[in-house]
C-alpha cells in the first residue's frame, strides 16, 4: 500500500511557493450587470453613504458613472465652496511642479534653464532682470545686422535667442 505524501515542499511556509502554484481555483467576481460575463473589478456604491457596492466591469462602470454629478443637490455657492476647498488642498503640489526636472544647483531650475543660463553667461541664481540684461548685450554683439556674413555670430545669436525663450517661459510659469 503506497502512502501519499501530505507534506508540501515548502515546509509550511506559503511564501516559499511560486506565484500561481496553488492548486485551488481562483475566484473571479463577475460583473453585477445582468447577462454580463466580464470580471467585475470596479466597485460602485449602491446608494449614497452606503457600504454596499456593485461590482461592474470597466464598460459598465463607465456607463454607471456617466450620469454621476458630484455637485448634485448643492446650490451654486455650496458647489463653489466645495470646489475651492478641494482645489486648495491640491494646490500645495502645484507650487513644487518646477522641481520635476531638477538639475544642478539648489533645485529651483531645470536642466534646460541651467543650460540657458550657461549660454547667456550668468550665474544660476541670477534674477530675470540680470538675464534680460545679459541677453540684450549678447544679442547686440552677435546680431546678423551688426555682423553680416559671420556664420559663427549668426549661430551664437540663435543660441542666445533660444536660451532667452527658455528662461522667459520658465519665468512666466513661476510668476503665473
Amino acid at each position: 500500500m503506497a502512502r501519499t505524501p501530505t507534506r508540501s515542499n515548502d515546509w509550511g511556509f506559503p511564501r516559499w511557493r511560486g506565484y500561481g502554484s496553488a492548486t485551488e481555483a481562483t475566484r473571479v467576481r463577475l460583473c453585477d450587470r445582468h447577462n454580463c460575463q466580464q470580471p467585475g473589478n470596479c466597485p460602485a456604491p449602491k446608494s449614497p453613504n452606503s457600504p454596499d457596492r456593485w461590482y461592474f466591469c470597466v464598460d459598465h462602470a463607465a456607463e454607471y458613472n456617466r450620469g454621476y454629478n458630484y455637485f448634485e443637490g448643492l446650490s451654486a455657492e455650496e458647489a463653489a465652496a466645495r470646489e475651492s476647498a478641494e482645489t486648495r488642498t491640491a494646490d500645495g503640489y502645484a507650487g513644487a511642479k518646477h522641481y520635476s526636472w531638477g538639475g544642478p544647483g539648489d533645485g529651483t531650475r531645470s536642466r534646460d534653464e541651467m543650460r540657458a543660463l550657461e549660454a547667456l553667461g550668468v550665474e544660476s541664481d541670477a534674477s530675470f532682470d540680470e538675464v534680460r540684461a545679459a541677453w540684450r548685450t549678447l544679442a547686440k554683439e552677435n546680431h546678423p545686422d551688426i555682423r553680416p556674413g559671420d556664420a559663427a555670430a549668426a549661430t551664437k545669436f540663435q543660441q542666445i535667442q533660444a536660451a532667452y525663450e527658455v528662461l522667459r517661459a520658465a519665468e512666466e510659469v513661476r510668476a503665473g
